[in-house]
């Protein structure tokens, strides 16, 4: 198959199913779909970022960055549901389940194409499980597009398996000025906090 999770506009067969999983002590059941990222169900690494870390803190503005089907933002959303929360992501199949999902919920998640974010909004936490396989350079674009979109204060919680360069990818973040540290290592992945310089 040729086609990535990070294509625009997925030619895969829709194939729906459902999804159950546990999230900050809250029971989720999502939809999520072929065509789009971890279409089989919660995958390994999104699963570690949401043990790892702890929900925002109230009145909080945040960003899933690569949202896929909305695991991270419904996470959020249910566990704190007087935050603002943002998803994007380039896929639009990935956009349009994001959105089911929320609607399903019964929470707010605004999901918007990466464009349709509004320029002059900024967050104070960004969480993701990013899009590594769209290669280094594009990774580093990506990462340098939304980090500065943090508030004095914001942090980005990013979750990469050691395999894919998670150490080499704190290094050039550090290099890059934006303080990384590690704050949890689990089965092969690591947990990056980035921090506003």
């Amino acid at each position: 198959m040729t086609e990535h999770y990070f294509s625009n506009k997925p030619t895969a067969e829709d194939r729906r199913r459902r999804v159950r999983f546990n999230a900050w002590g809250n029971d989720l059941e999502l939809a999520t779909s072929s065509g789009v990222f971890a279409g089989e169900g919660l995958d390994k690494a999104t699963a570690v970022l949401l043990r790892q870390t702890a929900p925002p803190p109230k009145g909080s503005t945040v960003l899933d960055l690569g949202s896929g089907w909305g695991p991270i933002a419904c996470s959020i959303a249910v566990a704190s549901p007087d935050a603002t929360v943002w998803a994007t992501d380039v896929n639009e199949r990935a956009i349009e389940l994001t959105r089911l999902n929320a609607e399903s919920m019964g929470v707010d998640v605004n999901v918007a194409m990466p464009d349709d974010v509004p320029d002059g909004l900024q967050f104070d936490a960004i969480w993701s499980n990013p899009p590594i396989r769209i290669g280094k350079a594009a990774l580093h674009k990506l990462l340098l597009h939304w980090l500065p979109r943090l508030t004095p204060k914001g942090r980005a919680h990013l979750v990469v398996g050691k395999n894919l360069g998670a150490d080499s990818l704190q290094r050039w973040l550090i290099e890059q000025g934006w303080p990384t540290d590690r704050m949890a290592a689990e089965q092969s992945f690591r947990v990056l906090a980035v921090h506003r310089p």
